[in-house]
C-alpha cells in the first residue's frame, strides 16, 4: 500500500471551504503544521478569529475528509483561535491594552444598532474572545443599562479610569459619568473631546476586540472616530425598510472615503415571527439587507428576527446572548460574530506593536 504523503494531506485539506472565510484553510493560512507518520496524520489548525462553538464541528468534518484518505489510520486534528492586531487607517497609532476596534455603525436611529452591538460584544466574548465595548453615544448613551451596570467607575491613579466589568465585557460609557436622567447639553467639540477621552483615557486591559457603539448618522463623532481613532473594521446595522437602507448606505459610504473596511452588513428585525401562532411575516420588507451588501460588494453577515425577547431581556439588563445562550437568536448573533471576525482575520495585520520606537537625543 503506498505511503500516505503530506502532499495528499494538504489537497483534502484543500478541499474543505471554512464557512467564516469562505475559502480553504491553507489558502487562508490557518494549516499551522501537517505531521505524517506511516498511517498516522495530525493536523494542526490555528484561527485568526475566536470560534469556540465551532471548534468541535470543524475538527470533525476534517478528521472525515483526511480519514477517507488511502493509508490514512489515525488522525489527529487540533484547533484553536489566535487572535492579532489589524492594520488600521494611515497615520492612525494603536491604543494600548486594543488589538482590534470594531465599529457598529447605522445611517439612522431605531434600527436596533446598540442592541446589536452589546450582543455582537457578549458573542465575540462567547465564542472565546477577551472584548471591550465602548458606548460613543453620548447624547443617548445605552450600554449602562443594557448591560445592568451601575455605579461609577474608578480611578487608580486620578488621571485614567478602570472600565465597569458585566458578563467578561469591560465597559466604558459617559452613562456611568453622569446620571441617567440628566440630558448631555453639549456642542460637537465637547462630545468628540468626551469621546477621545472615554477610549484613550480607560485603562482597557489586553483586548482583542473593542466594539464601539457609534451614535446613529454620519456627524462629529463618526468623523472623529474615522480620522482619528485606529479602527480595523466597521459593521453596518439597517433593517429592511427603503428608509434605513437609504441611511445605511450613507453610513457604508463614509467608512470606505476614510479608508476603514466594512465588514459587512447586520439586517436586523427582518422577519416578525407571531408568538401566538408563529406565523412568519416581513414587516418592514423583505431582503434588503443582503440586496444592499450585493450592490455595495460588502458581506452579508446575517439577519435578526423581530422579537420581543430580544427587546426585553436587554431592556432589562441581560441581553440575549448571556440571557439565553442556547436559544436561536443567541447563535445567530454568535454567527454573526464569527463571520465578522473571520472577515477581519483575513486584513492585512498591524505590526506597529512588534518595532521599537525611535528617539533621537541630542546629546
Amino acid at each position: 500500500m503506498a505511503e500516505l504523503s503530506r502532499l495528499q494531506v494538504e489537497t483534502a485539506l484543500k478541499e474543505y471551504v471554512d464557512p467564516y472565510l469562505e475559502r480553504d484553510l491553507v489558502s487562508a493560512g490557518s494549516i499551522k503544521d501537517i505531521t505524517v507518520d506511516g498511517g498516522k496524520v495530525k493536523v494542526d489548525v490555528v484561527l485568526g478569529f475566536p470560534a469556540k462553538g465551532y471548534h468541535a464541528d470543524l475538527t470533525a468534518k476534517l478528521k472525515e475528509k483526511l480519514g477517507a484518505l488511502a493509508g490514512a489510520g489515525e488522525v489527529t486534528v487540533n484547533v484553536s483561535s489566535q487572535i492579532v492586531a489589524h492594520a488600521v487607517q494611515k497615520g492612525v497609532e494603536p491604543i494600548k491594552g486594543i488589538k482590534n476596534i470594531i465599529a457598529v455603525a447605522s445611517g439612522k436611529g431605531g434600527v436596533g444598532k446598540s442592541t446589536t452591538a452589546v450582543n455582537l460584544a457578549l458573542a465575540l466574548s462567547a465564542e472565546g474572545a477577551s472584548v471591550g465595548i465602548l458606548d460613543a453615544d453620548i447624547y443617548g448613551p445605552s450600554q449602562p443599562r443594557m448591560l445592568g451596570v451601575h455605579g461609577k467607575p474608578e480611578s487608580k491613579d486620578g488621571k485614567t479610569l478602570e472600565p465597569m466589568t458585566s458578563y467578561h465585557l469591560q465597559a466604558m460609557s459617559i452613562g456611568f459619568l453622569v446620571d441617567e436622567e440628566t440630558p448631555m447639553i453639549w456642542r460637537g467639540p465637547m462630545v468628540t473631546q468626551a469621546l477621545q477621552q472615554l477610549l484613550k483615557d480607560t485603562n482597557w486591559s489586553d483586548l482583542d476586540y473593542l466594539v464601539i457603539d457609534l451614535p446613529p448618522g454620519t456627524g462629529d463623532i463618526q468623523l472623529t472616530l474615522a480620522q482619528q481613532v485606529p479602527v480595523s473594521g466597521a459593521v453596518i446595522v439597517t433593517t429592511p425598510q427603503d428608509i434605513a437602507l437609504l441611511d445605511a448606505r450613507k453610513g457604508l459610504k463614509m467608512f470606505q472615503k476614510v479608508e476603514v473596511p466594512v465588514l459587512g452588513i447586520v439586517e436586523n428585525m427582518s422577519i416578525h415571527i407571531c408568538s401566538q401562532c408563529g406565523h412568519e411575516e416581513h414587516i418592514f420588507g423583505q431582503g434588503g439587507g443582503q440586496r444592499m451588501s450585493e450592490q455595495a460588494d460588502v458581506d452579508f453577515l446575517g439577519a435578526l428576527p423581530l422579537d420581543i425577547r430580544i427587546r426585553e431581556e436587554t431592556d432589562s439588563g441581560k441581553p440575549t446572548v448571556v440571557a439565553e445562550p442556547e436559544s436561536r437568536i443567541a447563535q445567530i448573533y454568535r454567527e454573526i460574530a464569527r463571520r465578522t471576525a473571520a472577515k477581519l482575520s483575513l486584513q492585512a495585520k498591524n505590526y506597529a506593536a512588534k518595532f521599537p520606537k525611535i528617539v533621537i537625543q541630542n546629546n
